[in-house]
């Protein structure tokens, strides 16, 4: 059964850009029109524009769509959300028909039926595998926010669909924005290239506030009521997987770009100790060992105040590579990097992963390089998550062979 969640109150908590500034700072960005195969698309006039429905008209479904349209290659047809209002609320601003509204915890079927190119998949990660699969056996384009899924079945629905994809000639792209940056890009290739000799160890972290504040309002009333807690899903492991998969991966997917490898093992713990409801936990602590005994220690909090930081170092026999999310980029040692940094990556990311997708679709390019590193990283957070719970040491092939399915118990919610 095919679930989607609000998800008005979600932010990230290292950008403080509005949408309004962005719009303005961005009022150039449009690009001219490709001629599309009509094989690609289900238009067939030239200089169409891709149709694009969007699953989960909270802010940030609201704040990407925009910049689909920005691009100028892209027309938001259609929209869904679980919540009456909330896609009403997106489809005013959108000048979309009554028609083209959708709601209820099948809307995003009925999305599909209506004949769009492409979706968007900015619902809850619970629901992304049945929506991105869903969208495949449609013959829709699907870009998928991080993370593609909840627990380990959910990753391999997610290589299910997209290599079903491949098989139809449809794009498939996930969003993660620090891949894009070219600071990022040039300090991975020269990691790997040796400039920072044999990696010995390294460190990766999280720090960041409370961005969920609001849901913890909205379940506060009855945390047992179903609707309650799909408005409030920044606070349910089964929604969210946990602030490891839901926003630390962020950090972890750096880890496992530079060492392009997936840890071997991993040693956790957590807990949860600033708030007392829902059962996302506060804060990790994870040790995963890679081959060549390279070991990084992993930590994160979503709690307090006085420090943001989405970092990951590592650390080599002749230097070291420093990287944070939207800041500094750089390689200290023997053969150094000044690079750079880009406090706009967070919507910079979004954008260039937007012309990626339009250029895929217009120019045939089926081969989702996107989809192996990121259901690698997203394997990674349900590792040290896993780790974390059991207080236990749990290897890659144990965790691969997990059948656990996270259950966010909506029954008697609206078809």
């Amino acid at each position: 059964m095919g679930r989607l969640s609000d998800n008005s109150n979600s932010r990230e908590t290292h950008t403080r850009l509005s949408r309004r500034k962005f719009l303005t700072a961005t009022s150039g960005a449009a690009v001219s029109f490709s001629i599309l195969r009509p094989e690609l698309v289900r238009g067939t006039q030239a200089n169409s524009r891709i149709s694009l429905g969007v699953l989960g008209c909270g802010n940030r479904g609201t704040w990407i769509a925009h910049l689909f349209q920005k691009h100028g290659g892209y027309e938001v047809t259609a929209a869904m959300d679980y919540f009456p209002n909330k896609v009403n609320a997106f489809g005013q601003e959108f000048d979309l028909p009554s028609s083209r509204r959708y709601s209820g915890l099948m809307g995003y079927r009925r999305l599909l039926e209506s004949k769009v190119d492409a979706v968007a998949i900015e619902s809850p990660p619970y629901f992304h595998p049945e929506q991105a699969a869903a969208a495949v056996d449609a013959g829709v384009h699907v870009y998928l926010a991080k993370p593609m899924g909840v627990d380990v079945p959910a990753c391999r629905s997610i290589e299910a669909s997209a290599a079903k994809a491949a098989e139809k000639k449809r794009a498939y792209l996930i969003d993660f924005q620090t891949r894009t940056d070219p600071y990022f890009q040039e300090a991975v290739r020269r990691v790997q290239a040796g400039d920072i000799g044999q990696i010995i160890n390294g460190e990766a972290t999280y720090i960041a506030d409370f961005p969920w504040v609001l849901h913890l309002e909205t379940l506060k009333p009855n945390p047992e009521d179903p609707e309650l807690r799909l408005r409030a899903w920044g606070v349910s492991r089964a929604l969210s997987g946990d602030i490891i998969t839901e926003q630390n991966i962020h950090s972890l997917d750096v880890m496992t770009w530079i060492l392009d490898q997936h840890p071997l093992r991993a040693l956790g713990t957590g807990g949860l100790k600033s708030r007392n409801l829902g059962d996302c936990w506060d804060h990790f602590s994870v040790i995963f060992w890679f081959p060549e005994d390279v070991i990084v220690t992993f930590s994160s909090k979503q709690y307090g105040t006085g420090w943001d930081d989405i970092l990951c170092r590592m650390y080599g026999t002749a230097g070291t590579v420093d990287t944070h999310y939207a800041g500094e980029v750089s390689i200290k040692g023997k053969t150094p990097y000044a690079g750079g940094r880009d406090g706009t990556m967070y919507s910079a990311g979004v954008i260039r992963n937007i012309a990626t997708f339009y250029d895929d679709i217009t120019q045939g390019r089926f081969d989702h390089p996107t989809v192996p590193p990121a259901v690698r990283s997203n394997l990674t957070t349900i590792l040290g998550r896993m780790a974390a719970y059991k207080l236990a040491e749990v290897s890659w092939d144990e965790m691969l062979t997990s059948e656990e399915r996270f259950d966010p118990h909506l029954t008697g919610l609206k078809e």
